[in-house]
């Protein structure tokens, strides 16, 4: 177990990083979260110091990515809340995802448990209000233990480690990207698409290196039955601005239900008096009926996109010299001031860490 007065301490002393230069990767911080589950049970769970996991050679987790892992932000409010956004549905996707790869569910108190503990341990690590910065939660769950054959794990670990990171892409703040269409499917059908599993990522690799050599930021996967409609971005989900005034995002059992995604849609609808459809969206057929489109998750938050590259050409969505629209920035500063305490967060999404 991890000393009470060394966490005090973290409390006390913040490191001296520039946060405002951070990109998005891996530093290391002081404390991380791990429970085991075996024998059909979990166990407590502690903190622990070392960010280094001891794995047996035949764990699942390697093998046959027996894997899962979630992803969300604890902001700084300017009164020195520390806030997380809607964990609980975080906790929900999890403990979905598991059952399909056929290992334990987190219960939600000891997912909860794990969050705080791990957040409050490295609370030196958190970047202050005003920075542009967040301080990311990686929750994972793997399986590990002796195995060689086709089988679920004998064991199971939980954990949590967190990493202060700055803006997902290059640019600070509302940044305005490019995507372009992937030939790769990204899952099938009836696939594992909609659950957050590390091989769809694994898979993933492959396209989105052919769309930054095409000059695009992220790949844009179609539905693999037909590659007409919109599935979403290799990192992000996908949300549209019509020029016949609705606000639409694609409906596909391959796709994420992604958190972010959802709150958007809630806030197009309640503070933007827009009608919103999740739909399938036929990306050649309805082009020219795009006003705004973005791309949203937990990492990007929601980054205006500003072209897509499809049928051998780039197709224009913002016309040379625009940058934001208006629409996406207004759903933006929305966003962002609730996760950071500074709106009024009247749908109850923000959880306090107690410090």
């Amino acid at each position: 177990m991890i000393a009470q007065d060394l966490i005090l301490d973290a409390k006390v002393n913040k490191k001296a990083l520039n946060w405002a230069e951070l990109g998005f990767q891996y530093i290391k911080t002081d404390y991380r979260f791990a429970a085991t589950h075996e024998n059909g049970e979990w166990g407590k769970g502690q903190l622990l110091a070392d960010e280094v996991i001891s794995i047996h050679e035949g764990a699942p987790s390697l093998h046959y990515a027996q894997q899962c892992f979630e992803g969300m932000k604890a902001q700084t409010a300017e009164d020195g809340r520390i806030l997380l956004f809607r964990p609980e549905l975080n906790c929900e996707r999890m403990r979905r995802t598991a059952p399909r790869l056929l290992m334990p569910e987190i219960p939600e108190e000891l997912f909860m448990q794990a969050i705080e503990e791990t957040v409050r341990a490295n609370y030196a690590w958190i970047p202050p209000f005003g920075s542009g910065a967040s301080l990311y939660i990686r929750p994972m769950l793997i399986g590990v233990g002796e195995n060689l054959g086709l089988n679920p794990a004998q064991q199971y670990e939980f954990r949590v480690f967190v990493s202060p990171v700055g803006p997902y892409y290059k640019e600070a703040g509302l940044a305005v990207i490019s995507l372009a269409v992937s030939e790769i499917d990204r899952a099938a059908p009836n696939g594992t698409g909609s659950f957050k599993a590390g091989a769809n990522y694994a898979g993933g690799l492959l396209a989105t290196r052919k769309a930054k050599e095409l000059g695009a930021n992220e790949a844009l996967y179609l539905d693999a039955a037909e590659h007409r409609y919109i599935d979403e971005a290799g990192s992000a989900n996908i949300v549209i601005a019509t020029k016949s005034g609705k606000f639409i995002t694609p409906s596909s059992n391959a796709i994420l239900p992604s958190i972010t995604r959802r709150s958007i849609m809630d806030l197009a609808s309640k503070h933007l008096d827009m009608v919103t459809e999740e739909r399938p969206i036929d990306l050649r057929a309805e082009f020219d009926d795009f006003d705004e489109m973005g791309a949203c998750g937990t990492a990007a938050v929601l980054s205006p996109v500003g072209k897509i590259w499809f049928d051998d050409e780039w197709h224009k969505i913002f016309q040379d010299g625009q940058t934001v629209g208006p629409i996406m920035q207004e759903l933006y500063d929305l966003l962002v001031g609730i996760q950071k305490g500074e709106l009024a967060d009247e749908f109850g999404w923000l959880h306090e860490v107690d410090i």
